[in-house]
């Protein structure tokens, strides 16, 4: 539930010009990011100060925090890797910085890398793919041109795109071996946080998302109201950044599928199938009204150690999208619903040795996996999908910002609904 600040309400007496930058790096992570959104601005800060100097547990809240699986919700039916994370697709990292000022600042960097090496000259394969393209999402073209990702994947804020492109540009340039670089396809993607964040204050720097990259790790993911997730809100309620994966019996090849979404999107809710928003009695077109309140944007980021093409990774990020319309959204008018997938490989990289001109005329031969054998990857990529968003609402707190308060999902509510 979105509850408005009255314009003329008292601002909170946290306004110091204090910023607070946390990175999400502890296999308690998840929680810890919890801290950072916490129920009032007061609090949420002085927890964030305490975790990010102290590295002390996170104390526990009245309200529920679980990632879907652990409460029994398992979409569909393939398995998870080890982790239910992107990060289970070996080699990828992932990291955030969130950003909290005052009562007015609740937004954030997170950081996706194929790879731990120099990626801008091991370029992975990719493919793109946007359902309703109401966004930004800086180097989307040069990937559907030439089907491929050599920088890392950055989400943040719709106004904070440019500084998102500066960090990631600053960053590879900056890599041993990239002294004669001269153009850099940063990949930025956004939602539009500007209900709980001071958008206009465009208070993302593009240290921040180097900061984020260089955080960058394997293992456990944060998710919830932390990095790009920290401001978003989802069919009404805090939404935030979630992760899930698949895995692929043998028979099936035995590959990895990994999401990591940012939910900043709405539409009908429905959780495995059941129909939670006209239960909780939050939902678009409530009374038949059109009050704009499904528009926003999702972001969906595909990982896979499939060994696939360019073109069958465009296939798989099409798959992904399959995922958010199961969770009720209609993809509105209003919404710029996107994702991106790549292939870490090492028989699909595109390495410099691989781009080299061949003197023999003959050219690079790289094996792919065959189109007959894609349709287990696009369940996988549709399953993990889904979860990610769950995970992405079940992990989110309510949160205080710059023009109101953003309910969590009531998941003792929830989770009784699902039980009927």
């Amino acid at each position: 539930m979105i509850v408005p600040t009255p314009a003329n309400a008292p601002r909170s007496a946290l306004r110091t010009g204090l910023f607070l930058v946390v990175f999400l790096l502890t296999p308690w992570a998840d929680n810890l990011a919890m801290g950072a959104a916490a129920v009032h601005p007061a609090t949420a800060a002085s927890h964030v100060i305490n975790a990010a100097r102290t590295l002390s547990p996170p104390q526990k809240t009245d309200a529920l925090q679980v990632r879907a699986r652990d409460v029994g919700i398992t979409p569909g039916v393939l398995p998870t890797g080890p982790l239910n994370a992107i990060t289970d697709v070996e080699g990828v990292r992932v990291g955030h910085v969130t950003l909290i000022r005052g009562d007015s600042v609740r937004t954030g960097v997170t950081a996706i890398l194929p790879h731990g090496g120099n990626l801008y000259a091991d370029k992975v394969p990719a493919g793109f793919s946007a359902a309703n393209a109401f966004g930004k999402f800086a180097g989307s073209t040069q990937i559907r041109e030439l089907g491929e990702i050599e920088t890392p994947i950055v989400l943040t804020n719709t106004l904070s795109v440019p500084q998102g492109m500066e960090g990631v540009i600053d960053w590879t340039l900056r890599q041993p071996g990239n002294e004669n670089v001269r153009s850099v396809n940063a990949v930025v993607g956004e939602t539009n946080d500007g209900f709980l964040n001071d958008i206009r204050g465009r208070h993302v720097r593009a240290h921040h998302v180097v900061e984020a990259i260089e955080s960058a790790r394997p293992g456990p993911v944060a998710e919830g109201g932390v990095g790009a997730g920290t401001g978003t809100v989802s069919f009404g309620w805090k939404g935030g950044i979630g992760t899930s994966s698949r895995q692929l019996p043998e028979a099936l090849g035995g590959w990895t599928v990994g999401v990591l979404v940012q939910t900043n999107y709405g539409g009908i809710l429905q959780i495995d199938g059941v129909r939670v928003g006209e239960a909780l009695g939050q939902f678009y077109l409530d009374r038949f009204v059109d009050r704009g309140d499904a528009d926003g944007s999702v972001i969906v980021v595909v990982a896979t150690n499939a060994p696939l093409s360019d073109r069958n990774l465009e296939r798989l990020a099409h798959r992904a999208l399959y995922g958010v319309p199961r969770t009720g959204s209609p993809a509105t008018n209003g919404s710029g619903d996107y994702a991106v997938s790549f292939s870490t490989h090492e028989g699909v990289r595109r390495t410099p040795e691989r781009r080299a001109p061949d003197p023999g005329g003959t050219g690079t031969v790289l094996a792919e996996w065959p189109n007959d054998r894609m349709s287990p990857l696009f369940q996988a990529a549709v399953e993990a999908s889904e979860e990610a968003i769950y995970n992405a609402l079940f992990m989110a707190q309510t949160t205080i910002g710059h023009r109101g308060t953003v309910e969590a999902l009531p998941l003792r509510r929830v989770l009784d609904l699902m039980e009927r």
